[in-house]
């Protein structure tokens, strides 16, 4: 439901809006943020020129009784935004919450197996394949399109992804070529690699996902993403450097990479324990 906010309100959300347009920001940034720049708007009931870092503090404050902490991130990034590049104000005094460290779900190797050979159609399979395979997000994903890969060289391209940056993908050569087959039976007139002439929506691959999760019996939660960390993890359980697996990711700071070093639960397993060394040590000595 539209929230409601007061005629000279409505030249600064367009002002909002037209200021993360120009900077890039993806169409979900733009709503999220407009979303709560009029939530706080309608909230406070002043004109923009009275606007002060109270009243911000005063919205926020309130969605601590309701929302989750990430919730109150994105709407203290938008209201931040809205006063540094649109009201031209300060922000520097409200306090921000830090965000909750929250490790990914990744599934293991069998369970991504599982998922894949669980999937009802061929489409559907090639759908959850190219996600693992890839590591592509959802959104790279439902707008990829047919002539955005090379198949023969076992590559792809993601054009205008997060940040509005493209990036080189590459896939399996066993997935490379059940592409090949599928596009030459089934997709041969499809503009996108997975629909005719309109991407499938984000909510159409969730759907495919959570399908197989319940015909698969996997009681972790599954999404698109869930396939991204696994990816991830993997690639750094087989020994490949961060630095590769931040530029296949499309991660513009090593930093968000680094999260896949704390849940690598296989190469915790590989280190030698101390003690053992102790033990085998003094066992060498009494030999």
């Amino acid at each position: 439901m539209p929230v409601k906010v007061k005629g000279g309100s409505m030249e600064v959300v367009d002002k909002l809006k037209a200021e993360l347009k120009i900077r890039g920001f993806s169409p979900l940034t733009v709503r999220n943020y407009t979303f709560f720049v009029e939530k706080f708007l309608a909230r406070i009931e002043k004109k923009p020129s009275d606007i002060n870092e109270d009243d911000a503090k005063l919205y926020l404050s309130e969605l601590f009784d309701s929302k989750s902490k990430n919730t109150i991130m994105l709407a203290a990034a938008a209201l931040k935004f809205f006063y540094k590049e649109v009201l031209k104000k300060e922000f520097e005094g409200v306090p921000l919450p830090k965000k909750e460290k929250r490790l990914p779900e990744v599934l293991t190797k069998d369970e991504v197996r599982e998922l894949i050979e669980s999937t009802d159609i061929v489409k559907s399979r090639l759908i959850v394949s190219l996600l693992y395979s890839t590591g592509l997000r959802v959104s790279e994903l439902v707008n990829l399109k047919v002539s955005d890969l090379n198949l023969d060289d076992k590559t792809g391209w993601v054009r205008r992804g997060k940040g509005n940056k493209d990036r080189l993908f590459v896939m399996s050569e066993n997935l490379s070529e059940e592409l090949k087959e599928y596009f030459e039976l089934r997709g041969k007139e499809n503009e996108y690699v997975f629909s005719k002439d309109k991407p499938l929506t984000t909510r159409n691959i969730q759907k495919i996902i959570k399908g197989a999760r319940h015909r698969a019996g996997i009681s972790k939660k599954t999404t698109p993403h869930t396939l991204r960390h696994s990816f991830a993890t993997h690639l750094l359980e087989q020994g490949i450097d961060i630095r590769v697996i931040q530029a296949m990711l499309g991660h513009s700071s090593l930093s968000t990479t680094q999260v896949y070093t704390h849940i690598s639960s296989e190469q915790l397993k590989k280190v030698k324990n101390p003690f053992d060394v102790l033990m085998e040590d003094q066992l060498k000595k009494e030999i």
